[in-house]
C-alpha cells in the first residue's frame, strides 16, 4: 500500500455553530481556520470542512449491507483497532445516537473489521471503522 496522505472533504451543514460544537466537543476534532460560513477541522489527521448550506428536506437514503441499513452517502476514517475501541466507547459515554451500533463484520475472516454509523447534527452520516489487519483494507 502506498503512503497515505491526508484527504480533504467539505460537507454541508445548516447550523454552523451546532456542528462546530459537535465536531469539536463530541468527536474531539481540533479546529483550524474559519469564517462566518465555514470551519476547518483536523479529523484524525485529515481536513474536514463544514460549510453552511440552508437546510434541505432531502431524506436519508440507505442501502442494505449485512442485513443493516447503511446510509448513503457517508464519510469517515479507518482508525487503528485500539483507537476505534476507545473512540466508540467515548461516543457511547457521550450519548451519541448510533444508526448502526459498533460491531464486528467478517469476524474471523479475511477483512475482519469493526464499524459504526451515526449522524452529525446536520444529518450527515459518518462511518468509522478499523481492521484487525490493516493490510486487508482492500482484500476480497
Amino acid at each position: 500500500m502506498q503512503k497515505i496522505t491526508p484527504f480533504h472533504v467539505a460537507i454541508p451543514v445548516h447550523n454552523l455553530e451546532e456542528c462546530r460544537i459537535f465536531y469539536k466537543n463530541i468527536l474531539g476534532c481540533e479546529e483550524g481556520r474559519s469564517s462566518n460560513h465555514w470551519v476547518d477541522f483536523n479529523l484524525f489527521g485529515h481536513q474536514l470542512v463544514i460549510h453552511y448550506k440552508p437546510r434541505s428536506e432531502e431524506k436519508l437514503h440507505t442501502n442494505p449491507v449485512d442485513g443493516k441499513s447503511v446510509p448513503v452517502p457517508h464519510y469517515g476514517v479507518v482508525l487503528p483497532w485500539e483507537t476505534f475501541q476507545s473512540f466508540s466507547k467515548g461516543l457511547k459515554a457521550q450519548g451519541v445516537d448510533f444508526i448502526i451500533e459498533p460491531y464486528i463484520r467478517f469476524e474471523g475472516e479475511v477483512g475482519e473489521q469493526a464499524t459504526m454509523f451515526f449522524l452529525d447534527p446536520a444529518g450527515n452520516a459518518l462511518e468509522f471503522k478499523a481492521f484487525k489487519d490493516m493490510t486487508q483494507l482492500f482484500a476480497k
